[in-house]
């Protein structure tokens, strides 16, 4: 699986988009559709009209990379949007899913532990109840 930073975030554009674009083609679509700082090292994604094609904008250690695949067979499985909703937040694995050819909007997620409520909403409470002496 891919391992990204925490402060990564990974966007998958909503509306198809020209393959011809290059780098700086790309780097206007994301000023024009995110209001994250291209440049802050996260990843955005863009795919083609018949889904069959994907390109990735990425920065990473002073230098813009742009990373294509294309599918011979098939197409990439997108999610499903909500009217209006122009880019979709994937997780690291949703991406390496969606790269993989994976139908990742039909991957059943197990139900993860939760931890109990955070400490500071006990602080309030009275923990310890010691006798007074």
């Amino acid at each position: 699986m891919l391992t990204l930073p925490p402060s990564c975030r990974i966007w998958l554009a909503t509306r198809p988009t020209d393959m011809r674009k290059g780098m700086d083609g790309l780097l206007g679509e994301v000023r024009a559709r995110w209001s994250d700082d291209p440049f802050a090292g996260h990843i955005f994604i863009f795919p083609s009209r018949d889904a069959s094609r994907v390109k990735i904008l990425w920065w990473s250690d002073g230098g813009l990379c742009l990373f294509a695949k294309r599918l011979e067979k098939g197409r990439f499985r997108l999610p499903r949007l909500e009217p209006g909703q122009t880019s979709v937040a994937l997780s690291s694995a949703d991406l390496t899913m969606l790269l993989s050819g994976i139908d990742w909007t039909r991957a059943r997620r197990q139900k993860l532990h939760e931890p109990p409520k955070p400490l500071a909403n006990l602080s309030a409470q009275k923990i310890d109840k010691r006798p007074e002496v």
